[in-house]
């Protein structure tokens, strides 16, 4: 693919170093190709691993490099999840702190191997899905996606409102003024001004950190929870809503699709991949503290006055809080919320008109301005507006919404996760940067978690008399059923890995031969690609998890709105 300088890495119209005869086989967007622009920096094209090898060179390029990783975690404790966390830590004090540390690991792998699909293919995660595996799975896909980021971008206006009314500001003017504020964010032109934006909302992000340490919170029992798993009350359908809800919050369909767009958006190519690895990295880890910070505020706070255990929403917490730990606090968990869902519906929308780019192969880069790429800004802008008036209507259930998104997100991750491995083993899109057998390994056990987290919940719902002790014995057998799958899978994995074209057998056995084949190796061009294998057994999985999501779909529906009713 040959790209006209008119075309190729100047939409807004400035110099880059781009050579005319640039080659980027599976580039959609002309956008996509040339210098990475930061927010704090610049690397160009041409330049290598080698010529930054130096220790402060290297701490400029990571700094230049960085924005996807660190945007797509902290986007993470966006309303929804204030919300969530907050709860977690009103009702059930530090108790559940545990589901946070088991996180870390879920988060990295899984956004890891979207770091390397779009490091590597240039094609955001959407349009591979579709040429992978066809139109039907695809459309699911997408479906899925567009309907949960819908429902998501709304909590994130709600959290506007919320903090809009902590401060006795009227929503009509606040979240009118939000949605314009999101879309001059991203529609510049400027790559670099959007992430800058994100930044700056970022930094005030980490207020969460001081907050907790006001409260002066037991450190002794905050190791405790966070280390040893508890369950306060037992197992039960509420509990286990709550739980799949923070997983839900904390590790989002919409994170998966975002980042790999966000690499690409970004121009960076595989040579770059470590560096976006440490990006990643230190995202997990920030938006892990927050998250613990969000839990632990109202967890400390509230403790001994009557608004413990009596959640209703982040307004009611932040109320709370100004009650009985002083106006400060209220203030600036607030704040927080609102600073949260600006950072979230920026993410979140960008998400979804990324993937609608990628879908019917429109411009979808924000290196280009309005004028240059009037459909993907048409996207951004009506999510924007839609989302906005929905809150506005009076009577709107809005935390009915609130309590189930977080609780669906988690729902819906398995599949999402499932296209996510089977692509990241995928030889013909990855090449020598497929997964290992460790990572197989653990990306399987995240599925498979997921899943039974999901059914138990499924099952409680439905059979609302079963105990505690029933419920941990069906996640055992769930547990030692998916041991006895995964070691079939990793002996399978293994007699495959011969069907490995011979010039890459041969660079996995050099190290540095394969480092430098990795530096270079990009997918080939979509229309060259041969279709995934569809073997009967795939089909036949796929399918079972796709009825039986839907159900689990339509169950916790019914168990949220039997919570917001009261019974």
């Amino acid at each position: 693919m040959k790209f006209d300088r008119s075309e190729v890495g100047s939409p807004s119209g400035t110099q880059e170093n781009v050579s005319l005869s640039y080659d980027e086989p599976s580039v959609l967007d002309t956008a996509h190709v040339g210098d990475i622009v930061g927010a704090f920096g610049t690397v160009k094209v041409d330049e290598t691993r080698s010529s930054r090898s130096k220790g402060w060179r290297r701490l400029f390029t990571l700094l230049a490099i960085m924005g996807p990783g660190l945007v797509v975690m902290v986007g993470d404790n966006d309303a929804g999840g204030v919300a969530t966390y907050a709860q977690a830590g009103q009702d059930y004090g530090s108790h559940l702190l545990w589901t946070l540390l088991l996180l870390i690991p879920v988060l990295y792998v899984n956004q890891e191997m979207v770091v390397r699909l779009g490091a590597v293919t240039g094609v955001g995660h959407a349009r591979l899905i579709f040429n992978r595996f066809g139109k039907f799975w695809g459309a699911f896909s997408v479906i899925d996606l567009f309907i949960l980021n819908a429902l998501t971008i709304v909590t994130e206006f709600i959290g506007v409102d919320q903090a809009f009314r902590y401060f006795g500001l009227p929503p009509y003017v606040g979240i009118p003024v939000a949605a314009v504020l999101l879309f001059l964010f991203a529609s510049g032109g400027s790559f670099r001004r959007w992430e800058r934006w994100m930044y700056l909302l970022i930094a005030f992000n980490l207020a969460v950190i001081p907050m907790a340490i006001f409260v002066h919170p037991n450190y002794v029992s905050l190791v405790k929870y966070t280390v040893i798993p508890s369950f306060p009350g037992g197992i039960n359908a509420s509990l286990l809503l709550l739980i799949i809800a923070i997983v839900g919050t904390t590790v989002a369909p919409w994170q998966l699709f975002f980042q790999q767009s966000n690499v690409i958006d970004k121009r960076i190519t595989p040579k770059w991949i470590p560096y976006e690895r440490i990006d990643t990295a230190v995202g997990v880890v920030l938006t892990e503290i927050g998250a613990a910070a969000l839990l632990v505020v109202p967890a400390y706070a509230l403790v001994h006055t009557h608004a413990l255990g009596n959640f209703t929403s982040a307004l009611g917490t932040a109320i709370s809080l100004r009650a009985h730990a002083g106006s400060v606090i209220g203030d600036l968990f607030a704040l927080v919320l609102l600073d949260a869902s600006l950072i979230g519906a920026s993410a979140v929308t960008l998400s979804t008109t990324y993937a609608l780019g990628d879908v019917f192969n429109i411009r979808h880069s924000l290196h280009w301005s309005p004028r240059r790429a009037p459909a993907f800004y048409i996207f951004y802008a009506v999510l924007l507006v839609v989302s906005a008036v929905i809150v506005l209507i009076p009577n709107s259930p809005l935390g009915l919404i609130t309590t189930g998104v977080q609780a669906l997100a988690g729902i819906l991750l398995p599949s999402a996760t499932v296209f996510l491995v089977l692509l990241s083993n995928d030889k013909v899109v990855l090449g020598p940067w497929v997964n290992s057998v460790a990572r197989n390994v653990v990306s399987g056990v995240i599925v498979w978690i997921l899943i039974l987290l999901s059914l138990a919940l499924t099952a409680a719902t439905v059979f609302p008399n079963l105990t505690g002790v029933q419920l941990v014995d069906g996640l055992g057998l769930g547990a030692v059923v998916g041991a006895l799958g995964g070691v079939g899978l990793v002996i399978r994995g293994r007699a495959r890995r011969q069907d490995v074209p011979e010039d890459l057998r041969a660079a996995q056995k050099d190290k540095a031969a394969l480092a430098k084949l990795r530096e270079t190796w990009r997918m080939p061009k979509l229309d060259k690609l041969p279709r995934a294998e569809m073997s009967m057994a795939r089909k036949l999985g796929l399918g079972t998890l796709r009825v039986y999501l839907v159900l689990a779909f339509v169950m916790v529906i019914v168990k949220v709105v039997e919570l917001a009713s009261g019974h």
